[in-house]
């Protein structure tokens, strides 16, 4: 066993998983950690100005590598910063390790300035959370840490390191990963009940998840879906590319209000979700979200999801990879000629529905591109039209992102990253943590003003790591979704027209100018044309650049 200090053990535990980058805010507490990165150089410091973006770069990072990703973050006033973007990462299920510096086990009895018994702070955000104290245990707790982070369903963890920990020497055997094999088969009898009840269904829907993205699962939910003949619909908190979204059956993302997803509903008589979660709402709802008589099936590898709203009446524990495959497999040995041929009949009639409906999306797309400002529909697809096909679009753009996913031509789950969780703040740094781990792909970030302002210091961090983001800043000089809200209660605000902490304006945010005092391109543009100058130019150019949209501030016609 090789002698050495617990921050030089981190680093090479950390080379199992192939770790290369720690994003991180360093403080007194990260000091060991500091010391052994001047030492070695195989593991990369990305410097974030404050922890939300730390751990935000982490998430995107992480998800566009589709691995491990840590972020490092300082004492008890560093984990509070988190603890925002901590809650994003959880519901997305992000494989992420967050480390914080803790002051020495000793001095912290005197309750020394930054002391706080971290784990518990960060226990609700997280699948596990613990504090090292011996040298010792700190292989097995690192290990233990990742093995829990990549296990589906993946999340986050937490450790807290005290410093006397990471100073002290030790013979310490590193041991090694143990990596959790993820293609969990559905349990075969229920496998077989979820066939036949597709193939006796005459309106048939698919929704697809998350999971379906994380497992390489695309091309399986696609077979199944032109066997039935479905239309695909992505989770309400969609925040992958779980089907492909020029795909003549793909459908829409589910908006996130009961209403709609009781009319949607309404119109099949089963709902197939496959690693979608059953149903994450916006606000409460007074209408039942499910009709009477839906028949509902569902697969995932979370079992805190299946049955968790709603009675589930073919419930399956599975790997959408490792279980779709048997389900179309009995599906094409056991539908009659009748009902393979009225599933031929619904493919058509399907895709004709909605090669239909994103065709009048697209002319109400161009019927607004002369306007300015800008309609964030045409923005949208003006974006579609100029991104090449292996771009990487981050989303945080709410209240604006009307036609994005239907005009997106994107095909690899790898393209497309959303907000999942709500928290705002995420999508700048998101961003630069996917342009990290996918250097030859162009990445594109779509930000409302409300947000960059949670976490502009990312631009900074763009700009210092020199990784060329283009961050379109949405700019409608609101909380433009608080105010839609608000005004459809139709009370006081309404009757006034007076939404109180929710503009913007007086003064204007300059995001040119900040930007530019952060070191990057900027530049503001008020029309469509404009907008497709500004971003081919950003796209060819190689640096990290904003560019700053001036929008439509009406929210009334929404």
């Amino acid at each position: 066993m090789p002698r050495m200090g617990g921050n030089f053990a981190l680093l090479e535990i950390l080379q199992q998983y192939g770790v290369t980058r720690i994003f991180g805010n360093p403080g007194t507490t990260e000091l060991p950690l500091m010391e052994a990165l001047a030492a070695d150089d195989r593991i990369q410091y990305v410097l974030g100005l404050q922890e939300a973006t730390v751990i935000a770069m982490a998430d995107g990072y992480a998800r566009a590598s589709n691995g491990l990703a840590v972020a490092s973050i300082h004492a008890a006033p560093g984990l509070g910063n988190a603890m925002g973007m901590l809650y994003n990462a959880s519901r997305s299920g992000t494989p992420l390790l967050v480390i914080a510096g803790q002051q020495a086990q000793g001095f912290g009895i005197t309750e020394p300035t930054l002391a706080a018994d971290l784990p518990p702070i960060a226990r609700p955000f997280v699948k596990w959370s613990s504090e090292v104290a011996r040298v010792q245990d700190l292989p097995l707790m690192l290990h233990r840490a990742a093995k829990v982070a990549l296990s589906p369903p993946t999340g986050p963890v937490f450790l807290s390191l005290p410093t006397d920990v990471l100073d002290a020497e030790a013979d310490i055997d590193l041991a090694g990963p143990t990596q959790v094999a993820a293609r969990i088969r559905g349990d075969l009898r229920a496998v077989r009940q979820a066939a036949e009840r597709l193939a006796k269904a005459e309106r048939p829907v698919i929704i697809a998840g998350d999971a379906v993205a994380q497992g390489d699962a695309q091309a399986e939910v696609v077979r199944v879906a032109e066997m039935l003949g479905a239309p695909v619909y992505l989770e309400g908190e969609a925040s992958t590319n779980a089907f492909p979204t020029r795909h003549p059956l793909f459908r829409a993302p589910i908006v996130r209000l009961g209403p709609s997803i009781r009319r949607l509903l309404s119109e099949h008589d089963l709902l197939f979700s496959v690693g979608g979660d059953l149903f994450t709402l916006s606000l409460p709802s007074e209408v039942a979200l499910i009709p009477p008589n839906l028949d509902i099936i569902h697969l995932d590898v979370d079992p805190w999801q299946l049955g968790k709203n709603f009675v589930t009446h073919t419930a399956i524990l599975g790997d959408p990879k490792g279980t779709l495959p048997e389900i179309a497999e009995i599906l094409e040995a056991i539908m009659s000629p009748g009902q393979k041929a009225r599933a031929r009949e619904r493919l058509a009639a399907t895709q004709s529905l909605i090669a239909s409906e994103r065709e009048q999306l697209i002319e109400q797309a161009r019927a607004a591109a002369t306007r300015s400002p800008v309609s964030p529909l045409a923005l949208n697809y003006a974006l579609s039209e100029v991104l090449p096909d292996d771009a990487i679009v981050v989303d945080e753009s709410i209240s604006s992102g009307a036609g994005l996913r239907q005009f997106l031509k994107f095909d690899a789950a790898s393209s497309f990253h959303g907000l999942r969780g709500g928290g705002i703040g995420w999508g700048a740094p998101a961003a630069i943590g996917a342009k990290l781990a996918c250097p030859d792909r162009p990445v594109v970030a779509l930000i409302g003003d409300g947000s960059a302002m949670y976490t502009c210091q990312a631009l900074w961090t763009a700009a210092h790591s020199r990784a060329p983001v283009t961050f379109i800043i949405i700019n409608n000089r609101s909380y433009r979704i608080l105010k839609q809200r608000l005004n459809a209660v139709r009370g006081h605000a309404a009757q006034k027209d007076l939404y109180i902490g929710m503009e913007l304006t007086d003064p204007d945010i300059d995001f040119v100018g900040l930007a530019r005092s952060m070191g990057l391109a900027a530049t503001g543009v008020a029309t469509i044309a404009d907008f497709r100058q500004a971003l081919q130019s950003s796209l060819k150019d190689g640096r990290p650049t904003l560019i700053e949209v001036a929008t439509e501030a009406n929210f009334k016609t929404a």
